[in-house]
C-alpha cells in the first residue's frame, strides 16, 4: 500500500478494531497518508504489536496502541484518559470495531441479540460520547462510523446484524446535527460484502445466500473501504456531514 498524497499529514486519528480486516486496512491507509494514530484493539497480541512497529517505521509516523474491550465502559473511559493525557488534539475518530451474525430472526437468541448490539452499537455509542467531549473542548473533530448495507437493505438472515448497523447509521445522522455547532462532523460508510474474517469462515452455500439476498455479486476488499474512509477523514470532505456512503461495487 503506497502513500496516498499525504492527505492526513498533521492529523491525529483514533481507530477501533485495528487488528484485522477493514480496521487494519484503514490503519495502513491512514499511516501511508501521514496520520498519527491511536490504534485500538481488544487486547495486546504479538502480531499486532509487530504490525504497528512495521507500519510506524515504514511510513515514519507515530502509531500508539490502546487496548480496551468495546463492551466495557470502564476500560473505554481509561483508554480515553490515555488519549487525553497525550495532549494531542484528536482530529478523527473511526468507529470500526464490530461483529457479524447470520441467522434467521426466529433462530436468533436474545443472548446473540444483546451481544451484537453491545459490540456494534452500544460500544461505539459510549466510546463516541467519551471521545467527543475532547472534540467539543477543542471545537473541531471528525467522526466516521463503519456500518453496512445490511443496515439499509433488508437482507435475509441479517435481522440482528442489520438492525445494529441501522442504529449506527441513525446515530451518525443525529450526532452530525447535535455536534455541528462545535465544528464536529459525522459520516457513515455502509460497505457491501467485504473480504474479511466475517465471511472467510462462511461455507459456500452461506456465501451464496448472502450474495442472493443482498443482490451484490461484487466482493469488496478492505482497502476499498479504507479508500472511502481516507476521503472522509481528509479535508477533501470538509463540507460533508450526516451522510451515509454506500460502498457496494455498484452491483445492485
Amino acid at each position: 500500500m503506497e502513500p496516498s498524497y499525504n492527505l492526513l499529514t498533521g492529523k491525529m486519528v483514533v481507530i477501533t478494531g485495528c487488528n484485522r480486516g477493514i480496521g487494519k486496512a484503514i490503519l495502513e491507509r491512514f499511516a501511508a497518508s501521514g496520520a498519527e494514530v491511536f490504534a485500538c484493539a481488544r487486547k495486546e497480541e504479538t502480531g499486532f504489536t509487530e504490525m504497528l512497529l512495521r507500519l510506524s517505521a515504514k511510513y515514519r509516523v507515530s502509531i500508539i496502541p490502546v487496548y480496551f474491550d468495546i463492551c466495557n465502559p470502564d476500560e473505554m473511559r481509561l483508554a480515553v484518559k490515555t488519549i487525553k493525557d497525550s495532549k494531542k488534539p484528536i482530529d478523527v475518530l473511526v468507529n470500526n470495531a464490530g461483529i457479524g451474525l447470520g441467522a434467521l430472526f426466529q433462530m436468533s437468541s436474545i443472548e446473540k441479540l444483546k451481544e451484537v448490539f453491545e459490540v456494534n452499537f452500544y460500544g461505539p455509542f459510549i466510546f463516541t460520547q467519551f471521545l467527543s467531549r475532547l472534540m467539543i473542548r477543542q471545537r473541531f473533530g471528525n467522526i466516521i462510523n463503519i456500518a453496512s448495507i445490511a443496515g439499509i437493505d433488508g437482507i435475509r438472515g441479517k435481522s440482528v446484524y442489520g438492525a445494529s448497523k441501522a442504529a449506527l447509521i441513525n446515530f451518525t445522522k443525529v450526532i452530525a446535527l447535535e455536534l455541528a455547532d462545535f465544528g464536529i462532523r459525522a459520516n457513515c460508510i455502509a460497505p457491501g460484502l467485504t473480504e474479511t474474517d466475517m465471511i472467510s469462515i462462511l461455507p459456500e452455500e452461506a456465501m451464496t445466500v448472502n450474495i442472493d439476498s443482498s443482490g451484490n455479486t461484487v466482493i469488496l476488499k478492505p482497502s476499498d473501504i479504507a479508500d472511502v474512509a481516507l476521503f472522509l477523514a481528509s479535508d477533501l470532505s470538509s463540507t460533508l456531514t450526516g451522510e451515509v456512503i454506500r460502498v457496494d461495487g455498484g452491483s445492485r
